[in-house]
């Protein structure tokens, strides 16, 4: 598995931490290592290319009302 840290932008408090975690929490691709004020640690299966993961995870955090600001 490899690792993941977000930068994810218009997160303020903890309702948006609970938010962005309820939603990484349900991709079964990934784990969740941690969720915090604009930020974001989630290992991910090794098969997957940088180009899916990106997107994956840029549309579930969309999904929770935040912007995907960097990947790395």
């Amino acid at each position: 598995m490899k690792t993941y840290h977000l930068s994810v932008s218009g997160m303020s408090c903890g309702h948006c931490v609970n938010a962005l975690t309820k939603k990484l929490q349900a991709l079964e691709e990934l784990s969740v290592e941690s969720v915090g004020i604009g930020t974001a640690t989630v290992k991910i299966d090794d098969n997957l290319s940088a180009d899916s993961v990106h997107v994956m995870l840029a549309k579930v955090v969309k999904e929770a009302g935040f912007t995907l600001g960097g990947l790395n």
